[in-house]
């Protein structure tokens, strides 16, 4: 299977930065975070630390949050509803975060971008979305607009793929992206590694039942899986085929993986309503 890029986007994000007086970047929603998190504990065995979002957040049943990545102070989380999907930018430290809308732009201006955006990977000024059978949408996080209902962050391209496989999530580790499946009824449950550029991908038949997401540092893999709305979450670790279960590792409802190699910590974001929480683990504990 390969992952090939599609032409860009780019008279139509002109278009749409033109429209709305400009690009003003990640930079300035990193300067204008208008919600406050909450440090708080989540429940799992495994030393964490944890945020949570705010009220509305926190129990809100039209969006879900699903996909995390982590670059230094800042982590970006990604949420899908049946109208749309969007990204949250949280500084860590601050305690503050913001929400952009994903959009795909059009020759006449912008329409919600209707993916479950189940993974991300941010990797510089570039941010992978992942989207299900239709592989996986690139960002410039250059192109963030300020529109009259808030920021904006138009795709860019999209890596499709050759053959089937399901992009149920995605994440940046290294130079290369890590992708994978979700399956609870017998299906494939395959991850695979390419370059963040696309090309082949290497595919391997060593995912877990409901992984939800998924990293690798070094031979070793880590696996997150669900459990339901009730019970904590599981990390799977080990080299690919052989992985092994680290059951009540992570709150409920764990969803993407992300691997901040700075702090060797592993990064989770829970989904459902009055149980969601940003954690991070130590890789360490683990294996």
């Amino acid at each position: 299977m390969h992952l090939t890029p599609t032409p860009e986007l780019a008279a139509e994000v002109d278009a749409l930065a033109t429209r709305y007086g400009g690009r003003v970047g990640l930079d300035a929603v990193a300067g204008d975070l208008d919600r406050r998190l909450r440090r708080t504990v989540a429940p799992c065995r495994t030393p964490h630390r944890a945020w949570t979002w705010d009220r509305a957040d926190r129990r809100d049943r039209r969006w879900w949050p699903q996909g995390v990545s982590v670059e230094g102070r800042h982590a970006v989380v990604s949420w899908y509803s049946d109208t749309g999907s969007r990204v949250s930018l949280l500084d860590l430290p601050a305690r503050r975060y913001q929400h952009v809308e994903l959009v795909r732009p059009t020759a006449d201006g912008h329409e919600p971008l209707r993916v479950h955006a189940g993974g991300l990977g941010w990797h510089g000024h570039r941010l992978f979305v992942a989207a299900t059978r239709a592989g996986v949408w690139v960002c410039d996080t250059r192109d963030v607009v300020r529109g009259p209902d808030g920021y904006v962050l138009p795709v860019r391209l999209l890596l499709e793929p050759s053959e089937p496989f399901r992009f149920s999530f995605v994440a940046h580790v290294g130079e290369e992206l890590v992708v994978g499946e979700y399956d609870n009824a017998g299906g494939t449950r395959r991850l695979g590694r390419v370059a963040a550029e696309g090309g082949p991908v290497d595919v391997l038949d060593g995912g877990v039942r409901r992984a939800q997401g998924a990293v690798r540092v070094g031979e070793r893999w880590y696996v997150t899986a669900s459990h339901g709305p009730r019970r904590p979450g599981s990390v799977w670790s080990g080299p690919a085929g052989r992985l092994r279960e680290h059951r009540w590792a992570v709150p409920m409802g764990p969803e993407d993986l992300a691997y901040d190699a700075e702090r060797d910590l592993l990064w989770t974001v829970t989904e459902h309503p009055r149980r969601r929480w940003v954690v991070a683990v130590r890789r360490s504990r683990l294996g």
